[in-house]
């Protein structure tokens, strides 16, 4: 990558934040948990699992204890990727649904099963130096004491009530006094405290095989759905490793699918044989390639992307050199294209990043997929589940058709970077549903072709490709270049308002010679924080 650029060319204007130890998250009160066991002497997984724990009660509109979960670790010496997403019940079929009209975004018939918790468990088993249960403390603490409503989530939480107020166990956990805490009130959950208490003394068996996760069976039972004690007790988090794609001197890792990253790698590696990097990284000619080059990679995702076992091609053969170069040439500097997808040979969420003065790096996410899910929330434990299921289809044949023990398609994902010698770069990762592997080539592009620092790469204004020609792009974008992407033929909308949603919350942590580097979205609440 070239030097760092130090400067702050975008609106924000947030400073980077440099430290040997380091958090960056989307709510500065899970930030400072994270930050909180490093300075007791843990390491990167330490913060990262107490930072997660404590994201599920200060954030509560993007995850919850009932979430699935990817991370990636560099140890010190290699990289590890985990897949901690739910499969389906056992009772999910295609004629299932039919009788159900379809594959609903909210209520139990959305829920596959959660995997965040054995996420957090897993990482501590195999990377963590402090005590399970002490890395629960700072979120059992926020959820017992109660902890202030930040802006940005009382906002997401006002949505998520008009949308899911009247789904099981919803208002009973998340509308005291009948409606959502405002900004800057205080919300307590005892429920939440107690679950998570539970969850750490037992190191997870309490909710996958245990009390908790008969009290889940017995609500969905009672509310239609078909989650069994079997479904939750053959759930495990699988060390996957990653896939990887050379972009210039780095290589960007993903998690392989079922996640979306292989999109990321995709467009990146078209990116690389189309030569992007001639003209400034907010020029018209870079911005169209980026959204051509996305378009393309998101129509092999839509057709082919699934759970790994099921794929009807291997992810290798869709970062194959030469059918990269030959999506590349799609990619037409005068016109914005509508592409469909191409035949290879056969074969919703909160982020953190952090670091530790070891060299230790971890990438993480866990959502709820959608604004608080499915809505469901377990009587008396504060466990609010993910709608994943809403993330298979009913396509005959297609390798994404629901069916028993599968994993969907998922949007969460969680990067990194290296440099080609092997050495770590960044872990770095952009919450917010079909946007996420487009916000990782965006930062990709932005810190490691462009060199920009990553509090500029969080800060500058970003696009999304939304079908045929059409593009988003946010209010800031330059009016110039939305011009000319006109002129190209792209159907650009500039989206007003709050972009939390449409265009994700990024943070980034780089390795910076003896210190780390991190940037924080500033269309969240979250920072980074260093020592």
């Amino acid at each position: 990558m070239q030097q760092l650029d130090w400067s702050e060319p975008y609106a924000s204007r947030r400073s980077a934040v440099l430290g040997r130890n380091v958090v960056a998250t989307s709510q500065p009160l899970a930030a400072q948990a994270g930050l909180a066991m490093l300075q007791a002497g843990g390491n990167a997984v330490d913060a990262a699992i107490a930072t997660a724990m404590a994201l599920t009660v200060v954030e509560p509109s993007g995850c919850g204890i009932g979430s699935d979960a990817f991370a990636i670790v560099w140890d010190g010496r290699q990289l590890h990727g985990l897949n901690a997403s739910g499969r389906a019940p056992a009772a999910w079929t295609p004629e299932y649904f039919a009788r159900l009209g379809g594959i609903p975004e909210k209520g139990w018939n959305a829920v596959t099963v959660p995997g965040a918790v054995s996420a957090w468990v897993a990482l501590s088993r195999r990377f963590g130096r402090l005590p399970f249960a002490q890395l629960a403390r700072p979120a059992v603490g926020y959820a017992r004491s109660g902890f202030p409503v930040s802006p940005t989530i009382a906002r997401l939480w006002q949505l998520g009530s008009d949308k899911l107020g009247d789904q099981p166990g919803f208002a009973q956990c998340f509308l005291p006094d009948g409606r959502p805490p405002r900004a800057g009130e205080i919300f307590r959950s005892e429920a939440h405290a107690r679950t998570l208490e539970r969850v750490a003394a037992s190191e997870g068996e309490a909710f996958y095989r245990g009390p908790l996760a008969e009290a889940m069976v017995a609500h969905a039972q009672a509310h239609g759905g078909a989650m069994t004690l079997q479904d939750l007790a053959a759930h495990r988090a699988d060390w996957v490793g990653t896939v990887s794609q050379r972009f210039g001197d780095s290589v960007i890792h993903e998690i392989p699918p079922n996640g979306q990253g292989i999109a990321a790698l995709m467009a990146l590696g078209m990116l690389d044989a189309h030569g992007v990097g001639s003209h400034g990284v907010d020029e018209v000619q870079t911005v169209h390639a980026s959204i051509e080059a996305m378009k393309l990679a998101l129509a092999d995702l839509q057709q082919y992307n699934a759970d790994i076992a099921h794929m009807h091609v291997a992810p290798a053969d869709l970062l194959r050199p030469d059918y990269l170069r030959a999506r590349a040439a799609l990619i037409d500097p005068a016109h914005a294209g509508a592409p469909g997808y191409g035949a290879p040979r056969p074969g919703g969420t909160v982020y953190l990043a952090a670091a530790d003065a070891q060299g230790m790096m971890v990438s993480f996410i866990q959502s709820n997929y959608m604004g608080f899910g499915s809505g469901v929330v377990v009587p008396g434990t504060g466990i609010s589940l993910q709608n994943r299921g809403h993330g298979f289809n009913l396509v005959p044949g297609h390798a994404n058709e629901v069916g028993p023990g599968k994993r969907p398609s998922h949007t969460i994902i969680p990067a990194f970077a290296m440099h080609a010698d092997g050495r770590p770069l960044m872990a770095f990762g952009v919450m917010g549903g079909p946007m996420q592997s487009q916000g990782h080539v965006q930062m990709a592009l932005r810190v490691l072709r462009y060199g920009q620092n990553p509090q500029a790469a969080a800060d500058a204004p970003r696009w999304r490709v939304t079908g045929g020609r059409g593009v988003a792009v946010e209010p800031h974008f330059d009016p110039a270049v939305v011009k000319s992407l006109r002129a190209l033929g792209h159907e650009v909308t500039v989206e007003e308002g709050n972009g939390v949603f449409a265009f994700g919350g990024a943070q980034l942590v780089l390795r910076e010679g003896d210190c780390y580097v991190a940037g924080s979205d500033p269309r969240k609440d979250g920072c980074a924080v260093a020592f």
